[in-house]
C-alpha cells in the first residue's frame, strides 16, 4: 500500500514554501502537525530560585531554537542586559541564525556545529578559558551535561522551560502511515497517551540519534532516521523513503 497520511510531532510550519508543503504535493499526502509536546516557560521567580546570574558566564550554549526563545525572554523580564562580548555556541547552523531575532548576528561571536553535540564539542575545547551557561528543558537528555564534563569544561545547566505531554482523545488520532518524532518526549508522550499502542504496519521516522534512541527503547521499530549521509534534513529522509516505497508498491 502507498504512504497517503504522514502526522508530524511539530507545529504547522508557517513558511507556505515547507520542505513538507512540497513533500505532500509530490506524493499527494496528507500531512498533520500535531505537537506531542507542550513548552511552558518558567517564570522569572522560579528561575531566580535557581541562584544562577547570567552575567557571570561568559558564553551559552543553545541546542534549541526553543532555548534561545525562552534565554532571551528570562533575560527580558530580569531586565538583564546581554553584553555584546557573550559568545554563542549553537549545536547547527540554522539554530545560530535564529539568533538574528534577538541579536545583531555579524557583531557578535557565534559558533555552530553541524547536527550532533559531538560536531559542536569539538569547537567548545578551544575555548575552554569560558564559563558556559546550558538553558535546557525539564526534564532534559544528559548528553550534554555528559559530554561536557568528560572535556572538563566550566559550565552550569539552568532551566528556562518545561517539556509536558500534549494530550491525545483517541486512538482515532493516529490512523497515519507514517508518524514522525523530533524529540524524545515526543515519543514519550505517545506512549503515555496510548500505552497500549500496537505499531503494526505505521512507519516511525525519528529526527536525531537521542529520538531514535528513544523510540527502540519503547520497543517500536524505527524505519526512517534523519540525518543520514544521504538526507541531512527529515523532510528529505522522508523523501527517499517515499520514492524507495512507492516504486516497490507498483
Amino acid at each position: 500500500m502507498k504512504i497517503k497520511k504522514i502526522l508530524v510531532s511539530q507545529p504547522e510550519p508557517n513558511n507556505p514554501k515547507s520542505p513538507y508543503f512540497e513533500l505532500a504535493r509530490k506524493y499527494n499526502l496528507k500531512i498533520d502537525f500535531k505537537p506531542f509536546i507542550q513548552i511552558e516557560g518558567i517564570s522569572a521567580k522560579d528561575f531566580r530560585h535557581q541562584k544562577i546570574n547570567i552575567l557571570d558566564f561568559t558564553a551559552v550554549i543553545f541546542n534549541s531554537k526553543t532555548a534561545i526563545d525562552h534565554f532571551f525572554r528570562i533575560c527580558n523580564e530580569m531586565r538583564i542586559v546581554v553584553p555584546d562580548t557573550m559568545k554563542y555556541f549553537c549545536i547547527t547552523e540554522n539554530v545560530a541564525f535564529y539568533l538574528q531575532k534577538y541579536i545583531v548576528y555579524r557583531k557578535r561571536k557565534i559558533f555552530h556545529g553541524q547536527s550532533k553535540f559531538q560536531d559542536l564539542i569539538d569547537v567548545i575545547v578551544k575555548h575552554k578559558e569560558d564559563y558556559y551557561f546550558v538553558p535546557l528543558s525539564e526534564p532534559h537528555n544528559t548528553e550534554i551535561p555528559e559530554m561536557l564534563d568528560k572535556y572538563n569544561i566550566r559550565y552550569k545547566v539552568g532551566t528556562l522551560y518545561r517539556t509536558i505531554s500534549s494530550h491525545f482523545s483517541n486512538t482515532n488520532d493516529f490512523d497515519y502511515d507514517i508518524i514522525v518524532f523530533y524529540s524524545p518526549s515526543g515519543v514519550k508522550s505517545l506512549k503515555e497517551n496510548f500505552p497500549d499502542f500496537v505499531q503494526g504496519d505505521i512507519k516511525i521516522a525519528a529526527f536525531g540519534p537521542t529520538t531514535a534512541c528513544a523510540v527502540e527503547q519503547e520497543g517500536l521499530r524505527l524505519d526512517i532516521n534523519a540525518p543520514n549521509p544521504k538526507a541531512p534534513s527529515m523532510t528529505m529522509a522522508l523523501d527517499e523513503y517515499l520514492k524507495e516505497h512507492n516504486r516497490n508498491c507498483k
